[in-house]
């Protein structure tokens, strides 16, 4: 697919065919497209545990559950539980900025060079962060998110239905071993999806003047008309939820796995 349209396809997607494994080779796909995503100081901030659902003992797979994150635990065949390292800042000590720049990444015309990230960067930015414990947590987390996103939008690419959704981080640290430095984020469970790839519609969003504006705040970004019909034709922007057929298809799907209607 284009980009756009995997953009424009992806859903949260609830309902997966719990008996139809998923290609390692795809979860793979999944896990490179984070591994290259952007991320501050090349630190490389998001961990993962990917842990097929056959795997888990009934006990822990209800253990992991959390009032908004039920059933789709028993469905997606595959779960992916994504951590921020909160180590990573100190752990890197400005080396892997020091890589950015063996490589031309970052460059003396920018004013980089060893000398500035031992004694700026990391002195002044980079050190100070690592011992916050108000500000680190959120950077860790912002960054992670852009490895997630990566990650989600390559699900969609590959064929799959995906979603990013809670679970019991305390009894998950436990099954999973998780190291005590690792911020608990998202699951994502991954899986084909057992109900249509429209999934009802694309979901319903603010108005874009109301999210960005031009200058300053206060001054909505115009939304340009033309665009809007570009992004149609490229399918990144589809028919919106709920589509005529979806409780039908809600109905469908209750039958099908003996789910109340």
């Amino acid at each position: 697919m284009e980009f756009k349209e995997v953009v424009g396809r992806r859903r949260s997607i609830r309902y997966f065919l719990p008996f139809r494994p998923v290609e390692k080779e795809k979860i793979q796909t999944i896990m490179e497209a984070a591994r290259l995503a952007s991320c501050a100081v090349n630190a490389s901030f998001l961990r993962a545990i990917v842990v097929e659902r056959e795997k888990i003992s009934r006990d822990v797979l209800e253990s992991l559950k959390v009032p908004t994150t039920t059933l789709q635990l028993d469905m997606a065949p595959v779960h992916i539980y994504f951590y921020g390292n909160l180590n990573a800042i100190e752990e890197s000590h400005g080396n892997t900025l020091k890589e950015l720049y063996d490589v031309g990444a970052l460059n003396p015309t920018h004013g980089w060079s060893y000398k500035f990230i031992d004694e700026v960067v990391w002195k002044q930015i980079l050190e100070p962060i690592s011992k916050n414990p108000q500000v680190l947590p959120v950077a860790v987390a912002m960054d992670c998110g852009v490895a997630m996103n990566q990650a989600l939008l390559t699900a969609f690419d590959e064929g799959l239905g995906a979603l990013l959704t809670a679970f019991n981080a305390e009894n998950a640290k436990k099954a999973f071993k998780v190291p005590d430095h690792f911020l608990p984020l998202y699951a994502m469970l991954v899986g084909y999806p057992a109900e249509s790839w429209e999934a009802g519609g694309q979901r319903p969003r603010p108005p874009f003047e109301s999210l960005y504006f031009e200058g300053e705040y206060g001054v909505p970004m115009k939304r340009d008309p033309a665009v809007v019909e570009k992004l149609k034709q490229q399918k990144m922007i589809q028919d919106p939820a709920p589509l005529p057929w979806r409780k039908d298809e809600i109905r469908a799907l209750s039958r099908m796995f003996g789910l109340p209607e």
